[in-house]
């Protein structure tokens, strides 16, 4: 089945082709599908779509194809159903994330496309809507024959009506350079222990990101202990993960931190479940991070849910989404970045940046088509204590990318907690002259003192006020 799935992809283009034909052609059938009844026709269509398309694509028959935009790599053979672009967490050798000993599909479906395109040009960055469960199991030929529309991006929205930037927005667009941080959640009901360490960063950062169960472990919730910093004067961007709730939960999770008075949102498909404390829990991925970009700049500025049902009163809110230059497929992960800014994303945080080459190709593409100018983008920098701490989480959790001379460099050192967190400076200083750039994302887990010390010593903090809005 695999060899067969790589065949479809190395002859996507000839294959593409066909389907168009069968495109313009399936519509004159539509008569003998009325004579016949939808009932019938979707009883006779369904085994011989379902066996054709297994056998060339491994197709899972979600009722919604869209192959002719994926290279012809069923993206419902990815572990975490991502339906545009691949996830953050991909291997240095390009396995996937929940499953190393399987390719990533989106790797596949990147190769597809180019070879769709051909001498054409890159990779479309059409938005992919999230999957319509209620349709999964039948066929997608009967749509083609009753000249249903594909999938296509969703409407184009407007600016928010009414909306106006504060706090980390207008600290964005504010043309100086933006510091940010990650903090970690509590495991307790007591928020002292939350306070207390994002009150390490009170007058040295612009705002204070809340992970949402980062590496599948669990903590407080993110929209809660995002909720208490924004009650106690602080700035937090609540960090949503698509992996725990489908999407009604996670839209009436938004109105809730946007009543709470936490209007910073970061959008993530999430990290696998496997690697955590709880790895018999079961995934949700109702959506990826860009459809989930899309309904939460649809709430924003349509005011209405992904239902279309409108809302009373919509929810102001800033959005971000996150980016990894570091991790294949290298080259295209600018394709991704493009739909997310296309879906709603205004400022774009990335991994930890240990590898300068790396951030800077990823630069140089970005401003070959000009992203910069319409997203923020956050490089995120930081450390770990020594050089065993750092070999680990390389290893260990996908999406780190660390060269080995830096590995060498702090493990050859007589004091590798201070190398470790010189060498995090001399990474702040060279990515603040690439052009571009327009900010540092600071992260280093339960490293908060070192982390305020990295941010003083660096220089980071001249220029750098917190509001008391909450947002």
């Amino acid at each position: 089945m695999y060899k067969a799935r790589l065949w479809s992809v190395r002859h996507a283009r000839a294959l593409r082709r066909i389907y168009d034909v069968f495109k313009r052609c399936a519509p004159r059938l539509a008569p003998l599908i009325r004579l016949v009844g939808a009932r019938t026709s979707e009883a006779a269509l369904r085994p011989l779509e379902r066996a054709a398309k297994g056998l060339l694509f491994d197709c899972r028959m979600c009722g919604l194809c869209v192959l002719s935009a994926t290279g012809m790599a069923c993206p419902m053979n990815c572990a975490k159903a991502m339906r545009n672009g691949p996830c953050g967490g991909v291997r240095s050798d390009g396995g996937c994330e929940v499953k190393p000993d399987m390719p990533c599909v989106w790797i596949e479906a990147i190769e597809g496309g180019a070879r769709i395109a051909g001498s054409r040009g890159e990779v479309p960055t059409t938005i992919l809507p999230p999957v319509d469960h209620s349709r999964a199991g039948r066929s997608t030929w009967l749509r083609v024959i009753s000249g249903e529309p594909e999938p296509g991006s969703p409407p184009a929205v407007g600016a928010a009506v009414g909306h106006e930037a504060a706090g980390f927005e207008r600290a964005c667009n504010s043309g100086r350079p933006v510091v940010t941080v990650e903090v970690a959640p509590p495991d307790s009901a007591d928020p002292a222990a939350l306070l207390a360490r994002a009150g390490r960063f009170k007058g040295l950062v612009d705002a204070i990101n809340i992970t949402d169960g980062a590496g599948g472990n669990c903590h407080m919730s993110s929209v809660a202990a995002s909720a208490i910093l924004a009650a106690d004067g602080m700035v937090p961007v609540y960090q949503i993960a698509c992996r725990d709730r489908n999407r009604i939960a996670i839209q009436g999770d938004l109105l809730g931190a946007a009543a709470l008075g936490v209007n910073n949102i970061l959008c993530l498909t999430g990290d696998d479940v496997s690697q955590g404390d709880h790895p018999q829990a079961k995934p949700v991925f109702d959506l990826d991070a860009v459809s989930l970009l899309s309904i939460a700049r649809g709430m924003r500025d349509r005011g209405e849910y992904a239902s279309g049902r409108k809302l009373d009163r919509a929810p102001s809110l800033f959005i971000g989404a996150t980016a990894n230059p570091f991790v294949p497929p290298h080259r295209d992960r600018i394709v991704n970045l493009e739909k997310k800014v296309e879906a709603g994303a205004q400022f774009i945080q990335t991994q930890f940046c240990f590898d300068l080459p790396l951030l800077e190709d990823f630069m140089r593409a970005l401003r070959a088509r000009e992203l910069h100018r319409r997203c923020k983008i956050i490089v995120g920098v930081g450390t770990l204590g020594n050089a065993r701490a750092l070999r680990w989480m390389a290893a260990h959790v996908p999406g780190i990318h660390i060269p080995e001379a830096l590995l060498a460099r702090i493990g050859g050192a007589s004091d590798q907690k201070a190398e470790a967190k010189r060498a995090c400076i001399e990474i702040i200083a060279a990515v603040a002259g690439i052009d571009g750039v327009a900010g540092v994302h600071v992260m280093g887990h339960r490293n908060e003192e070192v982390l305020a010390e990295i941010i003083i010593e660096s220089g980071l903090r001249r220029g750098i006020t917190t509001t008391g809005d909450g947002t």
